[in-house]
């Protein structure tokens, strides 16, 4: 596919530095986002505004979503005036967030009933990598589907990895971020641990940093409990949703995650508290304030 034409729906922090990627490599897409000012910005580079789901799907040979939730994402799909009303035989939606692997199949069988095909394509690395196409993309589906849009993909991206059939990127995905917010709880309650036993927080990261529990989650952990540096970059909130999302997903595989639980009880506690704009290490906060 030479130059296709993109719509691209959801215009937050990763969203809107991958249309400017794409506009740097003269892609001139089609955008929809609630936030106006985000949407301004891309029209002022070049882009055109649609006025519904429906419209930008009509017009575009690849639909791109960056969006929150698996909620978001249906509504976008299933409203009237929304994608699987428009899309075009032949066309194909890549869903860039973080979706229950379940809706995401769902979504792809009824835009096979349209002609039209489907890649879920969960991202790696920060908004800063976006801006200069320098992503991890875990993108799955049909080859063929995904072969068709790997040129794009590659614009987008650094390292592209190709995990099968539909849905397999954001099982991936899930999994990744489940281990990711898991060890950053674990960490972040046991530096918390260390002040509440008098333990000096610095000389147990020196410790810690020079065996094997060392990583970069580590680091940001220290970061934050020892030097008040927030740098990890997502929030509470956001490991809140995908840990609920992997254990839904691991209850429609008929098992358990009860590791799992134990993480989505503390993010959701840390939500409850009012925490849930902060950065995951921000947690420290919640469990050194923790009592029986």
């Amino acid at each position: 596919m030479t130059q296709p034409v993109i719509g691209f729906i959801g215009l937050g922090l990763m969203g809107g530095n991958m249309v400017e990627c794409l506009q740097k490599n003269g892609f001139k897409p089609i955008v929809m986002d609630l936030n106006k000012e985000a949407v301004a910005a891309a029209v002022a580079r070049g882009a055109s505004e649609a006025s519904s789901a429906k419209e930008l799907a009509a017009a575009s040979d690849i639909v791109m979503l960056c969006l929150t939730t698996s909620a978001v994402v249906e509504k976008l799909v299933y409203a009237d005036d929304g994608i699987l009303a428009g899309i075009k035989e032949g066309a194909v939606l890549i869903d860039f967030g973080t979706s229950i692997p379940s809706t995401t199949r769902k979504i792809g069988a009824d835009l096979a009933k349209k002609g039209a095909g489907m890649v879920d394509a969960p991202l790696g690395r920060t908004p800063a990598h976006a801006k200069v196409g320098e992503l991890n993309i875990m993108a799955s589906g049909e080859q063929a589907t995904f072969d068709k849009v790997k040129p794009v993909l590659d614009v987008l991206g650094e390292n592209i990895f190709y995990l099968g059939g539909l849905g397999a990127g954001h099982t991936t995905k899930l999994i990744n971020n489940f281990l990711g917010m898991t060890t950053v709880c674990a960490m972040s309650q046991a530096f918390a641990v260390a002040d509440h036993a008098g333990v000096d927080r610095q000389q147990l990261f020196d410790i810690m940093s020079t065996g094997p529990s060392s990583s970069p989650f580590m680091q940001f952990c220290k970061n934050y409990a020892v030097d008040g540096v927030s740098d990890l970059g997502f929030s509470i909130a956001n490991a809140n949703k995908d840990l609920n999302y992997f254990v839904k997903m691991v209850e429609d595989l008929g098992t358990r995650a009860q590791i799992a639980e134990g993480t989505s009880t503390n993010l959701q506690a840390a939500v409850d508290a009012g925490m849930g704009n902060g950065n995951v290490p921000e947690i420290y906060d919640y469990f050194v304030k923790l009592k029986k």
